[in-house]
């Protein structure tokens, strides 16, 4: 494991681009993303609407509630449209090895 804090969720040959794949890290539901030759973990639950943001479509750096429309930043959680106005917790992606890791903080 590269850094302590930092948990397993995958190879990386499983992700498939700019499709996002729903994840549970210590009780936290969280979406990777590979997208930009870059994976993102962002948390799976929509700021607006508490629906997962897994079920909606990412385009470039950017994944779109599928219930309203609102699209998050994957590099910051910053809603880019409304109805959202707040970010979504994202969190540090590790990749050693062909393996995926996410450190999950506090938030979420």
């Amino acid at each position: 494991m590269p850094d302590s804090g930092y948990t397993h969720l995958c190879t990386l040959d499983v992700l498939e681009e700019s499709i996002p794949r729903r994840f549970e890290v210590e009780g936290v539901a969280v979406t990777l993303v590979l997208t930009e030759q870059q994976v993102f973990a962002i948390h799976d639950t929509c700021s607006h609407s508490a629906v997962s943001l897994s079920e909606g479509e990412v385009d470039d750096c950017s994944i779109e509630c599928w219930l309203h429309a609102s699209r998050f930043d994957l590099r910051t959680g910053k809603p880019l449209d409304p109805p959202a106005t707040r970010p979504v917790p994202v969190y540090p992606v590790r990749i050693d090895d062909g393996n995926v890791y996410v450190r999950v903080t506090g938030e979420g």
